[in-house]
C-alpha cells in the first residue's frame, strides 16, 4: 500500500552529469553545479538538483578555521645572555618520492646556535617536549622559548613541561611571523642554503644531510649579526666573559 518512487530515466541522466562536474570541481556547491548545468543548456530546478545532489553524497563541508589564541603584542628583544631565550619553528620540504617531511628548528636567540633540527614525517607535541628535554640535558633550560600558535607548541604536553622547569611560553600573535624574526631569519637560511641544495633519498638521507649543515652553520658559518664570528664561536666568548664575571664577583665576597 505504500508508494513506490518511479525510476526517472533524465535523472540517470542528471545524475551521471552532477557526479562528473562535482569530480571536475571539487569545492563546488549544488549552486554552482546547477549554474553550470544551466550553462551547459540543461533546464532544470535548483531544487532538483539539490536533491540529486544529496543523494549522491556529495555535501562540500566547510573547512574551519583554526581558532587562535588571543595574545598581548610583545616587542621582539634580544636578550642579553645565552640560553635565555630560544626559538622555535616548523619548516616543511619533501623527499625525491613526493612524502613530506617536517622539521623542527630551534635556536637560540643571543648566540645565534642551531640548538637541533630533528626531521621526520610528523612532530606531535610530545616528540616536541622529547627534543627539548635532550637539548637541556646539557645546556641546561631557557628563562623563555618564542613560538607561533601552532598546535604542537599550544597543546598540553609542551604547557606542562613548560610549567614543571619555569620555562615561560611566549606565542606570537596569529599571521604575524615578523613577531618571530629569529627563527624566520634562520629558516630562511636553512631553506636556501640546505633544502634546496639537496635532493633526499629517503628520511635517513635527509636527517644525515640536515646534521652535516647544522654543525656547519654552527662552527664554520661566519654570522654578520655576531661581527663575522660563527655562532659556535660566539657562545665560547660569552662563556668566558661569563665564568670570569663569575670568579670576580666570588673573589669580592670573600675579601669582604
Amino acid at each position: 500500500m505504500r508508494y513506490q518512487p518511479q525510476v526517472n530515466r533524465e535523472d540517470e541522466a542528471l545524475l551521471i552529469r552532477i557526479k562528473e562536474l562535482a569530480l571536475e570541481r571539487r569545492r563546488f556547491g549544488y549552486r554552482r553545479i546547477h549554474c553550470l548545468l544551466r550553462r551547459e543548456g540543461i533546464d532544470v530546478n535548483h531544487k532538483r538538483v539539490y536533491r540529486l545532489y544529496s543523494e549522491l553524497g556529495l555535501m562540500v563541508s566547510k573547512r574551519r578555521r583554526r581558532k587562535s589564541q588571543c595574545v598581548e603584542l610583545q616587542p621582539l628583544q634580544l636578550p642579553s645572555v645565552a640560553n635565555h631565550t630560544w626559538s622555535m619553528d616548523f619548516v616543511m620540504d619533501a623527499l625525491c618520492n613526493g612524502r613530506r617531511i617536517k622539521c623542527l628548528t630551534i635556536v637560540d636567540d643571543y648566540t645565534k646556535e642551531c640548538l637541533d633540527i630533528p626531521v621526520a614525517t610528523g612532530i606531535s607535541g610530545d616528540e616536541v617536549v622529547i627534543t627539548l628535554e635532550s637539548i637541556a640535558a646539557f645546556r641546561g633550560y631557557p628563562t623563555a622559548i618564542r613560538t607561533d600558535q601552532g598546535p604542537e607548541f599550544t597543546g598540553k604536553a609542551l604547557d606542562q613541561w613548560a610549567y614543571q622547569h619555569g620555562v615561560v611560553l611566549t606565542l606570537i600573535q596569529a599571521g604575524k611571523p615578523t613577531q618571530n624574526a629569529y627563527i624566520e631569519s634562520f629558516n630562511g637560511k636553512f631553506r636556501d642554503e640546505c633544502l634546496n641544495e639537496h635532493w633526499f633519498r629517503d628520511l635517513s638521507h635527509a636527517r644525515e644531510l640536515i646534521s652535516s649543515w647544522r654543525m656547519d652553520y654552527n662552527e664554520n658559518r661566519p654570522h654578520s649579526a655576531l661581527d663575522y664570528l660563527t655562532p659556535s664561536e660566539f657562545a665560547a666568548t660569552t662563556r668566558t666573559v661569563t665564568n670570569n664575571g663569575d670568579l670576580i664577583s666570588i673573589t669580592n665576597e670573600i675579601l669582604d
